[in-house]
């Protein structure tokens, strides 16, 4: 191959270089609803109306293939979405967001597949953030009904002791 065959990769390497360092360029802003920009952002994205209850950040569009809603007020069902924000800050934005919405943390976990879990007294909402392939990520948003907590019952053993097994010599 020699210098020759050199030359020839360098601008191949070159413009590889720049396209992926164009997509390391810093994550759009993400705006929430104590700034007032949410709100408006989110009347301003067509669709997202039908989600009054969930903030949805700039830059996110409706997967439309993964996604099966129920309803309006309330609206049940998954929600996929993909942002041009990356994993960690749309982890952050729900997380500082979603109580300002009315929800109640559960758990929330930071991982590969990001995992947050809130709660009202009617609905139980999910969301899991993975990385997107080359930049960004994406969204899925999972809100059902609220489940009745059911009353423990009592084994039948009728209160009766259970007697220790015991070991019969032969």
């Amino acid at each position: 191959m020699g210098f020759k065959g050199i030359g020839r990769i360098r601008p191949w390497a070159l413009a590889l270089s720049i396209v992926l360092m164009a997509g390391c360029e810093t994550t759009p802003i993400l705006s929430t609803p104590e700034s007032g920009g949410d709100q408006a952002g989110r009347k301003a994205l067509t669709g997202f109306g039908q989600f009054p209850d969930i903030p949805i950040p700039s830059g996110t569009k409706i997967n439309t293939e993964k996604t099966l809603v129920f309803g309006t007020k309330p609206w049940y069902g998954q929600l996929s979405l993909s942002s041009s924000s990356n994993a960690n800050a749309l982890f952050d934005f729900y997380r500082e967001s979603l109580t300002q919405y009315g929800w109640q943390e559960v758990t929330a976990v930071r991982a590969p597949t990001s995992i947050l879990t809130y709660a009202t007294a009617e609905r139980v909402l999910a969301i899991a953030i993975q990385s997107g392939t080359i930049s960004g990520a994406n969204v899925t948003v999972t809100v059902s009904p609220r489940g009745q907590a059911q009353p423990q019952t009592p084994p039948p053993l009728g209160g009766a002791p259970v007697a220790p097994v015991q070991r019969l010599n032969q």
